[in-house]
């Protein structure tokens, strides 16, 4: 029985738009991506966490940087969805989504960047930088760029 992308859910996510004193963006290379695409931590909610608590613990897991480095100043009350490729529906997540609904904070760097640790348990990104968001949103992979562009429409001017 061949499963209909339309029947699947989509998978809950949130995620951090990490703005530096200069406005630019963190961005890590997925490891495991081989053309090297880039993008900001998220990752999916946990049942029973909210929004806040998944970004900030995402943020946490994939670059070491604990919550009092980072201020919260915005938070997306929208959600924007993304459908994954049909190369890899079913294939990611046990093939239990279509994609993602996403909801993003908006969070200022307060520590240095020595503070950052990719090297963490489970690495999700093989580099860092910071980067300004139109250059991030050329580097995502291309079914996400219209959910970074939403985000930096969102937050564009407080960046």
């Amino acid at each position: 029985m061949t499963v209909r992308r339309e029947d699947l859910p989509y998978r809950p996510c949130a995620g951090v738009v990490l703005v530096n004193a200069d406005g630019h963006v963190f961005a890590g290379r997925r490891i495991d991506h081989a053309a090297g695409a880039w993008q900001m931590p998220q990752g999916g909610i946990d049942p029973g966490e909210s929004v806040r608590e998944a970004a900030l613990r995402e943020l946490e897991e994939e670059t070491g940087l604990s919550r009092d480095l980072v201020e919260v100043a915005d938070e997306m009350e929208d959600w924007v969805h993304y459908d994954l490729p049909d190369d890899l529906l079913g294939r990611i997540w046990n093939g239990k989504y279509r994609g993602q609904k996403q909801k993003w904070l908006l969070c200022r760097f307060r520590g240095q960047d020595g503070d950052v640790n990719i090297a963490t348990p489970q690495p999700e990104f093989s580099a860092w930088t910071w980067m300004a968001w139109p250059d991030l949103v050329k580097q995502i992979v291309p079914f996400k760029q219209s959910v970074y562009r939403a985000v930096f429409e969102r937050f564009g001017d407080m960046l």
